[in-house]
């Protein structure tokens, strides 16, 4: 049995940060547990455009699956999540976008005090790195490195000028206030590499004496006694190890692993635990409920202009030259995050501000583990930013390497459909502008014969995805479907918090990555100070 003043479970985009700020004092000693590997033992981590050779990677990939979704024809929906120092900020797609202030404020109003934007703008700026340095908006001298315009090409200035075309604006920085708009996305990237959390934070939290990290370590169960957690039970190399936690445990291990965790330790829905023979330690019906997620749907175009990352990819020479600059110089098409460019647009006439999320991606594909089309071709995504959709994660056995039951319930609301279609039908107006009609040789998808409502929903229904955002399923809050308070402590279990993407009550408008790195930022200070 080790002993330690904190266990914290998951090295994620929470998780590293909340490592890094207890250890730097120098007066706790912290334990982070990780599943997976190292992040030095894949190339790809590092390179931007590598995420496509980690998207399927189960080395570094839980390579999740939903049960057949209801609305999509029964279809199961694919989510990789990270499963790797640094979690999923070492395979996401790089944008870094923390929402709107309307988030953070409703999650206030919710009956979470300290969670208002004002509150958490600190956060982000303590994290963050601007190339500009500090400014009102933004922090200069964080850990987190954070680019924009690292690597830009020809069609994406075609796109940003068909969204000029429809009257949206330039937005120079979708963080620093006013998002309405089209413009380009600020990365966490810098000088040709990703920048994860696990590099971000660990890399110099590992060098403190006080600092032990464990990867290959898969926790079974919350250890809990005289309802208080007193540590977690782990097994690494098929060893069995408990690790005693004096202060505190806290579980970052994402939207699903958070939950599953919980659930198997005996604290969740007292229905599904007890159908399950586990006995019940602290009934909490909303262990694994209130998921939400946004869905993504593509619209796919064949271009003439070879200025596409596919043809960067299939060109040899083109390829060969990629590979060249970025050894040489960290620069060219290699150091490109998935999507550079996009907008923030308001569709439907209720909505008080922007509604929907457009990614620009120049290049294409029907299936990523296919490889790029082998024609030039770009994408464009889109997502409804606050679904109205609910679902659940909940374990199906008591065995800790049994995959969870997964339903995300996408576009089961009115709400969501409607919005569904308003995207689509607005990407399209964007591909007849001037800017963008004269580079497009035909619509892939959803396809010129696509016309109505019905067909424009069916095309969601067969093509859409994830646009891998999973939150709410540990949501904060005080009512009877809560599971961590403001403070993030489990509701009726001393000693124990929750910090990640799990916790958020709604999910907010935008790329999750960054919220989650401040959740990790401002769980540290909550501990620090109840330490204290």
């Amino acid at each position: 049995m080790d002993e330690f003043d904190f266990v914290v479970v998951g090295a994620g985009s929470s998780g590293a940060p909340i490592v890094d700020r207890l250890t730097a004092s120098g007066r706790y000693n912290v334990l982070l547990l990780e599943a997976g590997p190292d992040d030095d033992t894949n190339k790809w981590l590092s390179i931007p455009l590598g995420f496509a050779k980690t998207f399927l990677d189960p080395a570094v990939n839980w390579k999740f699956v939903t049960e057949p979704e209801p609305e999509l024809n029964g279809r199961h929906i694919y989510w990789p999540r990270g499963k790797v120092i640094g979690g999923s900020s070492a395979i996401n797609g790089m944008i870094y976008a923390r929402g709107f202030p309307s988030d953070y404020d409703r999650w206030h109003r919710l009956g979470n005090p300290g969670w208002s934007f004002d509150d958490c703008l600190p956060y982000f700026k303590r994290l963050e790195a601007y190339p500009g340095g500090a400014s009102e908006h933004h922090g200069g001298d964080g850990p987190v490195k954070i680019t924009q315009d690292e690597y830009r090409n020809e069609i994406s200035e075609a796109f940003l000028a068909a969204c000029a075309e429809v009257g949206l604006p330039a937005v120079p920085d979708f963080n620093g206030g006013e998002s309405e708009g089209a413009g380009l996305y600020h990365a966490t990237t810098s000088e040709g590499r990703r920048v994860s959390t696990g590099r971000a934070y660990l890399v110099p939290a590992r060098r403190r004496a006080n600092c032990r990290v464990v990867t290959g370590a898969l926790v079974e169960r919350i250890e809990v006694a005289d309802g208080r957690a007193t540590g977690v039970t782990y097994r690494k190399d098929g060893q069995n190890v408990t690790a005693r936690a004096r202060r505190e445990v806290v579980i970052s291990a994402g939207t699903v692993g958070s939950p599953v965790l919980l659930q198997r330790s005996g604290i969740g829905p007292a229905a599904l635990l007890g159908g399950l023979g586990i006995p019940v330690v602290r009934d909490l019906p909303g262990v694994g409920e209130n998921l939400q997620d946004h869905w993504g749907v593509r619209s796919t175009y064949k271009t003439w202009w070879r200025l596409t990352l596919n043809d960067d990819i299939n060109m040899f020479h083109r390829r060969l030259s990629a590979i060249i600059e970025y050894k040489l110089l960290r620069t060219g098409p290699l150091t490109a995050s998935p999507a550079f460019a996009g907008a923030f647009v308001r569709l439907l006439p209720e909505s008080a501000g922007p509604d929907t999320q457009l990614y620009f991606l120049p290049w294409s594909t029907d299936r990523i583990d296919r490889g790029p089309h082998r024609f030039s071709g770009f994408t464009i995504l889109a997502n409804q930013l606050r679904p109205e959709s609910r679902g659940h994660v909940r374990i199906a056995s008591q065995d800790p390497a049994a995959r969870p039951a997964i339903v995300a319930n996408y576009m089961s609301a009115d709400l969501d459909r409607k919005s569904t279609v308003a995207a689509i039908k607005f990407v399209r107006l964007l591909a007849r502008t001037t800017a963008l009609a004269r580079t497009i040789t035909e619509e892939l998808e959803p396809g010129v014969e696509a016309w109505s409502n019905e067909d424009f929903l069916n095309h969601a229904r067969r093509e859409g995805q994830s646009s891998y955002d999973p939150v709410g399923t540990c949501s904060m809050g005080n009512g009877s479907a809560a599971v961590v308070d403001a403070r993030l402590r489990v509701h009726g279990i001393a000693g124990l918090r929750v910090a990640d993407a799990s916790i958020m009550p709604t999910l907010i408008s935008g790329n999750t990555n960054a919220a989650c790195m401040m959740i990790g930022e401002k769980a540290a200070d909550l501990l620090l100070a109840d330490a204290r």
